[in-house]
């Protein structure tokens, strides 16, 4: 039960909804506990007046205002229900809001290894079903909890003014009933740990067939999936039939104790009043005060099932929140250089000639300082893997130039551009980017200072000027359009019905392979960052449209200092170094004209493209390159 405490204490500004509801159950208890007394009084007041003790008219004027008290005790405690499960209701909805945001807080600052082994599909079940587990027990309790404390508390101490015993025997009943009921807990708690995890699973692969339906469709694999998905969730039916009987046993053989020892009571009542010492009334009180006291009784199953479930899961809420989050704080990126700022915020900038001494949105630093140096850089994924993805890679890349890495496939190249976005801690060595260590900068700065275009472009459901300005979500619609004619993403806007407001459809499917690349690059004209990285940004691209997508990229390093991973030698030789790597290892480093001549790996390549055989294009190939 701590992390339900943890959860009642993760949102202080809650804790006047909470202080309400408490008043509320309490008053409705106090206003039900009335009731008893009111129907007592007048069955002593029937009684008598049956029996010729008393006048009729004024047996009757009597039951009549205790009807019309029982009325106002009746409507006074409906509209006191009303609004403490009103305000049950909004606690629950910002309780919801508060963890939904705080979780998803959570992963927008975990670091990258987490979600490469993570389910997308996973990730969001579990934070579903989650929230609803924590906060349907967060309502129930609310409003319920304090009303079957008050009412038990109540019943106790009025059952102990008739007869005290009673009042013990109604104690006892209790805790053995609680005791009862936590025997089945940790047991409950297994199997509902075991079914949430077979339903994360088939959740899982649910939103991954969902998003590749079309590959599912081409290999005809839609029966192979539905069984793989409903043999999941045959699973938690099974589950589910070990678990209800469990429960369902245990809870039968608590109410048939809970009723025998009630029985028993009752017939202490009926003895009692038979003996002259409880009155009618008296009898009708007790019988009703004990009647009271069963159902908090009761309602404890109900309690308990919705607390076992919200345990298990803010077990899994709170493994998340205790996820090591990615490093955060760090020094400054140095400030820009002014003139690089002084075009204004929504001033569209449109290439300009290159410069030693000024490059787009740059600190201010020297110009021989490189915008980017890797320096003896090592790198694993797995600390324990025997071989690092990288081992002592050293290049620079200068402010301004075009440096493009060569290896083969698997090689290390993409490594390098997540390593220089600080998605990942390096090994062992240093980054610097413009004379400062990466691992001591703050990440958003850096971040800040980086445009990137990907093979696969990550375009967001949403329209094309929001795809556009997720770069920069304040600029205005010039600047958007200039980014985007910059890109020759212009045009094919334009030409949609909606223009820059088309709805693209999720991941951008209602888009080209060549479009959804234009409004990639459009994304990082605007960003308008000093350094530029792209990985294979034209490989999956047709040649029409990798032409438009090349001419918008050439553009777009004029003046910035980039980072290239290509799969055409076309695009290669233009540019200022070449870095190749085997291994995981540098193997050389030049220019396009010094490593042709070299023999190395650049030399072999441009040897297998001028042969042009089939051997040729499949080792061309390895090294993800296409010609």
């Amino acid at each position: 039960m701590t992390s339900l405490l943890r959860i009642l204490r993760f949102a202080p500004q809650l804790h006047r909804l909470y202080l309400g509801i408490a008043v509320s159950s309490v008053l409705a208890a106090v206003l039900a506990l009335a009731t008893p007394f009111l129907i007592g009084a007048a069955t002593d007041r029937i009684v008598a007046a049956v029996a010729g003790e008393t006048d009729v008219a004024e047996a009757v004027t009597a039951v009549t205002w205790l009807a019309v008290a029982f009325l106002a005790v009746e409507v006074a405690t409906t509209l006191v229900v009303s609004v403490g499960g009103y305000w049950g209701d909004v606690m629950a909805a910002r309780m919801r809001t508060i963890l939904s945001t705080r979780y998803f807080e959570q992963l927008l600052h975990l670091p990258q290894r987490y979600f490469d082994t993570a389910i997308t599909g996973r990730v969001v079940n579990r934070l579903n079903r989650t929230i609803n587990e924590i906060t349907q027990f967060l309502q129930f309790f609310a409003n319920n909890a304090f009303t079957m404390l008050v009412t038990t508390a109540a019943v106790l101490v009025i059952t102990a003014f008739y007869w005290w015993p009673l009042a013990i025997l109604l104690a006892v009943v209790f805790p053995v009933y609680m005791w009862l009921t936590a025997r089945t807990s940790a047991k409950w708690q297994v199997w509902e740990g075991e079914k949430n995890t077979e339903v994360d699973v088939a959740s899982g692969r649910f939103a991954e067939v969902v998003s590749q339906m079309s590959v599912v469709r081409a290999y005809n694999r839609q029966d192979h999936e539905l069984t793989g998905f409903r043999d999941r969730f045959l699973r938690t039916v099974e589950i589910t039939r070990q678990q209800s009987r469990f429960w369902h046993g245990m809870d039968a053989g608590r109410r048939l104790a809970l009723n025998v020892a009630f029985g028993a009571m009752y017939l202490i009542v009926f003895v009692r009043t038979a003996q002259g010492l409880f009155s009618v009334g008296d009898m009708v009180i007790l019988l009703q005060l004990m009647n009271m006291a069963r159902q908090p009784i009761f309602s404890m199953s109900f309690l308990v099932d919705s607390a076992q479930r919200a345990v298990a899961g803010s077990k899994d809420y709170f493994e998340v929140l205790a996820e090591e989050r990615e490093r955060a704080g760090g020094a400054a990126l140095a400030a820009a250089s002014a003139s690089a700022e002084s075009a204004g915020a929504d001033a569209p900038r449109a290439p300009a000639e290159p410069r030693a001494d000024v490059v787009p949105g740059a600190p201010d630093v020297p110009a021989d300082v490189p915008a980017v140096r890797f320096d003896e850089v090592s790198f694993a994924y797995d600390a324990d893997a025997s071989r690092p993805v990288l081992d002592r890679v050293s290049f620079d890349i200068p402010q301004g130039a075009r440096v493009a890495l060569v290896g083969e496939s698997g090689g290390g190249k993409s490594t390098i551009a997540h390593l220089l976005l600080g998605l990942y801690p390096v090994t062992s060595g240093r980054i610097e980017v413009f004379g400062q260590d990466v691992a001591g900068l703050d990440l958003a700065a850096l971040r800040g200072r980086i445009a990137t275009v990907f093979q696969e472009p990550s375009l967001f459901s949403g329209t094309v000027r929001e795809n556009i300005a997720y770069a920069d979500a304040d600029a205005s619609d010039e600047r958007v359009r200039a980014a985007a004619q910059a890109a020759y993403a212009h045009r094919f806007v334009a030409a949609f019905d909606d223009g820059y407001e088309q709805v693209i459809g999720e991941r951008g499917l209602r888009l080209s392979g060549g479009q959804k690349q234009r409004i990639a690059v459009a994304r990082a004209v605007l960003k308008d960052a000093p350094i530029l990285v792209l990985d294979e940004a034209t490989s999956a691209l047709d040649t029409k449209s990798e032409r438009l997508v090349q001419a918008a990229l050439e553009d777009l390093m004029v003046g910035r200092s980039s980072l290239i991973v290509a799969h055409r030698l076309s695009t290669i030789a233009s540019v200022d170094r070449i870095v190749t790597l085997r291994g995981g290892q540098v193997q050389e480093i030049g220019t396009p004209a010094e490593l042709a001549a070299s023999g190395g790996i650049y030399a072999q390549l441009l040897e297998l493209q001028r042969a042009g055989t089939q051997e040729a294009r499949k080792m061309l190939k390895e090294y993800g390159l296409s010609g």
